[in-house]
């Protein structure tokens, strides 16, 4: 007997298929309203099925066989942070990756991980769901950054996994000179290597969908825009907010730049002064905002998880969508395990490998 699977073929992500999205909506509340007892596993519990096996279009270049595979500069390099509390939504993350790409086997991930995360557990969960994939963890001794971390207005923004891509050059092989970094709580619904080969020109370290309707002045407190020092950091520059859960990175030009020293530099400030209040964000802007390259916005619909305070829904922005992103507070897995989702939580459900405790059969 064949598992019944609930995925969603990529042309109907891209139609208004409205009356197919409802049904699987009523599908998806009705496999997950399963007794309390059942969905109160702790993440060390939570098991996942075997991804199916996707390969490359014979157009495809190869890059088996040389000499360092991991330094291939025909692959597509794939960062992401790697935790139990985000698994779920990393392990959704990869299956979307793989479902779209035309040559997925030419797709290198890089997790990064903290330096006591149980990285033997992470490293079987991934194999068993994906025995082809190619990727490494990376430990990352979290302390480094935990003494510069300010407290922000959501706890979880405060995780020193946050900061992980501050240090993306210093982990990552000096040989990998390009890097798409991704957060856990998305999904793609297009190719990646489209992404991936974002122009970057000489002088430009990172790309990244850039938002300038949004109120720049909010991200930095008072304090900030009142001293003139401070807040000539932006003079000829037109600074736009763009969201750090998908960027391009430039890693040689980064390491060139010490850009990671820059970073810290603020976030030592940021102790002695407070000039911003959210997260990880602002030293990101503060460095970048106004030289970034642009990305088309359709390859980071942010903000599905609501605001920072009550992660209301919300609707997709205007335009095409080649990426989903649950920023915010609500995540869509949180949200369909309560039986209480948003309505795009049916677009991210395809993707999601948990095992639930029993199966449709067909």
């Amino acid at each position: 007997m064949s598992k019944f699977a609930l995925v969603i073929p990529p042309n109907h992500l891209h139609r208004h298929h409205h009356h197919h999205l409802f049904l699987l909506f009523l599908l998806i509340s009705a496999i997950n309203a399963v007794p309390s007892s059942a969905t109160t596993t702790t993440n060390n519990d939570q098991k996942f099925k075997e991804a199916p096996q996707f390969y490359n279009a014979p157009t495809c270049p190869s890059i088996n066989g040389t000499t360092n595979e991991m330094c291939s500069h025909e692959a597509v390099h794939v960062a992401m942070t790697l935790d139990a509390a985000y698994l779920r939504g990393s392990m959704a993350a990869i299956f979307s990756i793989l479902q779209h790409s035309s040559c997925p086997q030419n797709i290198l991930f890089h997790f990064v991980s903290t330096s006591t995360a149980d990285h033997r557990h992470l490293l079987l969960t991934i194999t068993h769901s994906f025995p082809s994939l190619k990727f490494q963890i990376y430990p990352y001794d979290s302390s480094v950054v935990s003494g510069l971390i300010s407290t922000s207005i959501r706890s979880a923004l405060d995780s020193p996994l946050n900061y992980a891509r501050n240090y993306l050059a210093d982990l990552l092989p000096h040989c990998i000179h390009r890097i798409v970094y991704l957060d856990s709580d998305l999904v793609l619904v297009d190719d990646i290597a489209k992404l991936a080969a974002t122009p970057l020109d000489e002088n430009t370290v990172l790309a990244a969908p850039e938002y300038c309707n949004a109120n720049f002045t909010s991200y930095f407190t008072p304090t900030f825009w009142s001293n003139p020092t401070l807040s000539l950091t932006f003079a000829g520059r037109k600074p736009c907010y763009f969201n750090t859960g998908v960027m391009v990175i430039d890693l040689q030009k980064w390491r060139e730049g010490d850009y990671t020293i820059k970073i810290i530099e603020w976030m030592e400030l940021q102790k002695r002064i407070r000039i911003y209040e959210l997260g990880s964000l602002p030293p990101f802007l503060l460095v970048f905002a106004g030289t970034i390259a642009p990305v088309d916005h359709r390859w980071n619909q942010h903000g599905l998880g609501g605001d920072n305070y009550r992660g209301l829904c919300r609707n997709l922005h205007p335009g095409r969508v080649s990426l989903l992103h649950w920023s915010g507070k609500g995540k869509p897995w949180v949200r369909l395990d309560a039986n209480r989702p948003c309505p795009l939580d049916a677009l991210w459900a395809p993707y999601d490998l948990l095992q639930t405790p029993f199966a449709l059969e067909s």
